[in-house]
């Protein structure tokens, strides 16, 4: 596939989540993209119908980018559970029901480790990044971070599941690490990495 050069100027990042907004911002303006959110726009959130991480983050980006005239990025990523069969996966925001609570989410992923027995707490944090054009144009890049989860939750600088995840190699959680420890070695950042190769050289 030949990739399209992601010009400096407005990007809209399809995400109602802040702590996603925030990531996105630090990654993409200093390279001279302004990225304005769903939440600045006021722009409807899609149901994610999808069963994949890329399906929805491309379902979120193409409706953003119907409706703004703009290029829209969209985020999906979440926690993959290696004892829970990939579980919470796409559905890890739907885990913290509504209004989102993260602190029932990873009590629930603690209580569901435990029922199956705790033998194994390796994880991932997955990431899919998709970038739609108004005329269609779409592209995909996936980012990983293996590590396990510990309990209970640590710190309070990241947001989500960051609290129970400590990546291999490292001491700390997301939520405890410095952000932008965090972005040089996350998911979004192995996903980000990628995009920026193809789209921002």
């Amino acid at each position: 596939m030949t990739h399209r050069t992601l010009s400096a100027g407005r990007l809209v990042a399809a995400t109602h989540n802040k702590g996603k907004v925030r990531e996105l911002k630090d990654l993409f303006e200093p390279l001279g993209l302004e990225v304005v959110s769903a939440i600045d726009l006021d722009l409807p959130e899609p149901e994610e119908t999808e069963n994949s991480f890329t399906g929805n983050a491309l379902l979120k980006a193409r409706a953003a980018a119907e409706k703004t005239g703009a290029p829209a990025l969209s985020d999906d990523s979440g926690l993959s559970v290696t004892l829970l069969d990939g579980a919470p996966g796409i559905y890890s925001a739907r885990w913290a029901g509504e209004p989102r609570d993260f602190g029932v989410a990873m009590a629930r992923v603690e209580q569901e480790l435990q029922a199956a027995g705790n033998s194994d707490r390796s994880a991932k944090f997955v990431c899919a990044l998709a970038v739609v054009w108004p005329d269609g144009h779409e592209e995909v890049f996936e980012g990983e971070v293996h590590g396990e989860l510990v309990w209970p939750p640590r710190g309070d600088k990241g947001f989500g599941y960051d609290p129970i995840f400590v990546a291999d190699g490292e001491v700390m959680t997301f939520g405890e690490m410095d952000p932008d420890r965090k972005h040089a070695m996350s998911h979004r950042a192995d996903a980000f990495s990628k995009l920026k190769a193809a789209l921002l050289s």
